[in-house]
């Protein structure tokens, strides 16, 4: 059995990567040597993500709760083009997102072929 944590840093995290080097440089005029810097990883990685090389995840991109997910990446590239949050916190608050709409059980679901456990389950709101 896989962890839920696993499942993240293999289908999630790219996935938000993706989306904010794709906002940062797109909407907020950033180039991709400036994201790659606050990233922490190679210009290449950016025009990976950039040409959907990296971070597909169709499990997201078709679910519920992608449109909040979207929402959400576009105030985190805000606040970190502002200079007002970093990478690190912003990345771990949209993962929230992720969990909270259902999006991680369903990702848990199709790869692994089984119901999640609960603490991939959304909350109640």
């Amino acid at each position: 059995m896989k962890i839920p944590c696993e499942l993240i840093v293999w289908y999630v995290l790219p996935t938000i990567r993706r989306e904010l080097a794709r906002e940062l440089v797109e909407n907020h005029s950033m180039t991709q040597a400036e994201v790659a810097r606050r990233f922490g990883v190679t210009d290449a990685a950016i025009s990976q993500y950039l040409k959907k090389k990296r971070g597909a995840n169709p499990e997201m991109e078709q679910g519920v709760g992608y449109d909040e997910f979207k929402e959400e990446i576009s105030k985190s590239a805000v606040l970190i083009k502002e200079g007002n949050a970093d990478i690190v916190s912003e990345t771990c608050r949209i993962c929230g997102v992720v969990k909270d709409s259902g999006m991680l059980s369903r990702i848990y679901e199709v790869q692994l072929g089984y119901r999640p456990p609960s603490c991939v389950c959304p909350k109640e709101r």
